[in-house]
């Protein structure tokens, strides 16, 4: 009985020995299990959600809202979540990088100095009086083209009068948008500029001419000049295209260069708000300037309908046809179209931005007045590049409201946060796109991308009909067709083969679109890409 009980005894300790060594054996293991193995995927080890790379396109934050942070290429170029495969992060960097790489300026930078012939200008025969027409600048294409007439026909240039009876209705003087005072004084060395007409002069009689357009330095010697046999003041009804854009002195070529890209520097309060503008761009990254020329004035005046309802289409034509100064008024909208003349949709360019390469984290400064159709325009847009900017939304509306009732200043500082971007690119080639594009090529060939509107409408129309995707294969085409439109350096184009008269004239490149070969020229050395324009300094 006593022997019993002792073997029992020594049982039940052999049991707790085991017991204990199994319960020690399963810790071990669990802890093993969790120092050496992966947590569930998408857990970090404080039980929360983990951080998501940069190349895990599509990946879902704590608020279960998609990061614009951590996307690297367009949505409709990346895999879905659950079909991602390892990425090469090396060479994801190096493609986004490539789309802000700017083109060599091989070597060339500005040389406006006169030739050594160039004199002081002699004694002045009488004075010329502008009046400009137009936008900002297509106002600054013509001051600047006048600065060289009154060069060349010896006239005292009276301070410009801006157009005040265009669409906008802007009533800005010149002091209201330019540097007045620097103005005059830059170009003191070139021609006699003053503020006012003598009162003696004010109210006598004046040749009122309307100069002949894209007209030579014969021109106004032969048929200009003469007249100060009879008038004391020549005044000019127009100043835009006044000038042939090709075939003139290069002094007076140098002239007009001196004039746009020096003399012609914003008024202090326009450059400051826009530097200030640009800080604030810079403040999200590189960027895009987009001029988005979609405002209802082009529309109407292209005759450009696509997208629209038919409500807006009557609405801009009868803007059209009640504009008496737009001479075209029946406008095929589908020829126009085809042809590549009307500004690219708010949807087209974000198709056209994401074929490019760009991702939709991407900043995007639209430089552009109030959008035909506001938000219900700008939806595909927006759906492809959440991060648009304006104006409007990089200052509060008291930062703004010395600006606001004046259409050229407004212009102004788009053109400014325009020039001093990563990338340019315009929906259209129009006055401003064309100031911004040679303004860029003026500084250095920064990055501009023209849009082959022709091309690209022609494959929007197979995405209409369901020919195409958007996809790898519409971007191959998008960036073939586009990799030598990027504002390389090259010698300005002339007329279009088979031309005539105006026509002839009116298809050159514009001479402030590319200011090469006049006012640029090779130096042995390269120069940093560190210079900025006079005007916006």
């Amino acid at each position: 009985m006593h022997r019993r009980s002792r073997l029992g005894a020594g049982t039940l300790s052999l049991l707790r020995w085991v017991l204990t060594f199994a319960i020690g054996a399963i810790t071990l293991g669990a802890l093993l299990v969790v120092h050496l193995f992966p947590l569930s995927e998408g857990m970090d080890a404080s039980g929360g959600q983990r951080r998501p790379k940069q190349h895990e396109i599509g990946y879902y934050g704590r608020s279960g809202e998609l990061r614009w942070t951590q996307e690297f290429a367009p949505p409709q170029l990346s895999k879905s979540v659950a079909s991602l495969e390892k990425v090469d992060d090396v060479n994801d960097f190096s493609k986004l990088e490539k789309l802000w790489v700017q083109p060599s300026r091989r070597n060339l930078v500005p040389c406006l100095e006169p030739s050594s012939t160039y004199t002081f200008p002699p004694e002045t025969r009488g004075y010329l009086l502008v009046h400009t027409n137009g936008g900002l600048n297509q106002m600054r294409a013509g001051i600047s083209d006048m600065v060289a007439i009154a060069r060349i026909i010896n006239a005292t240039l009276v301070v410009p009068e801006l157009d005040k009876r265009s669409f906008w209705r802007d009533f800005s003087n010149f002091s209201d948008v330019f540097d007045e005072g620097h103005f005059v004084h830059s170009l003191e060395k070139d021609i006699k500029i003053i503020k006012k007409l003598p009162k003696k002069l004010a109210t006598g009689t004046k040749a009122v001419k309307y100069f002949r357009s894209w007209s030579t330095h014969e021109y106004y010697q032969d048929e200009i000049s003469p007249l100060w046999n009879d008038y004391q003041v020549i005044r000019a009804a127009k100043s835009d295209s006044r000038l042939a854009n090709n075939n003139l002195p290069i002094d007076i070529q140098k002239l007009r260069c001196r004039a746009f890209y020096e003399a012609l520097q914003f008024a202090p309060h326009i450059k400051a708000f826009g530097n200030l503008l640009v800080k604030r761009m810079r403040s999200y990254g590189r960027y895009i300037a987009l001029h988005l020329r979609y405002e209802k004035d082009m529309l109407a005046f292209s005759g450009c309908t696509y997208g629209l309802s038919p409500e807006e289409a009557d609405e801009l034509t009868k803007i059209r046809e009640n504009t008496a100064h737009w001479i075209v008024k029946d406008i095929d909208p589908i020829e126009q179209r085809a042809k590549g003349y009307c500004p690219l949709t708010p949807k087209e360019v974000g198709i056209f931005l994401s074929g490019l390469g760009y991702p939709s984290n991407t900043p995007i400064y639209v430089a552009a007045g109030e959008i035909y159709g506001g938000n219900a325009h700008m939806a595909d847009l927006h759906g492809h590049f959440p991060m648009l900017m304006n104006k409007e939304k990089l200052a509060s509306p008291e930062e703004l409201k010395p600006f606001t009732r004046f259409a050229s200043q407004m212009a102004a500082l788009d053109y400014i946060v325009s020039v001093e971007s990563d990338v340019f690119v315009p929906s259209y080639s129009g006055n401003m796109a064309r100031a911004v594009a040679g303004h860029r090529r003026f500084l250095g060939h920064r990055k501009t991308i023209i849009p082959d509107r022709k091309a690209l409408v022609s494959l929007f129309d197979k995405i209409e009909r369901g020919k195409l995707q958007e996809g790898q294969k519409l971007s191959n085409l998008i960036v073939g067709i586009h990799r030598k439109r990027q504002g390389s350096p090259r010698k300005r184009k002339g007329p279009i083969s088979g031309t005539k008269g105006k026509e002839r004239f009116r298809s050159e490149e514009a001479f402030y679109e590319n200011p090469l070969p006049e006012c640029l020229c090779a130096r042995d050395m390269p120069i940093a890409n560190s210079s900025r324009a006079l005007l916006i300094r």
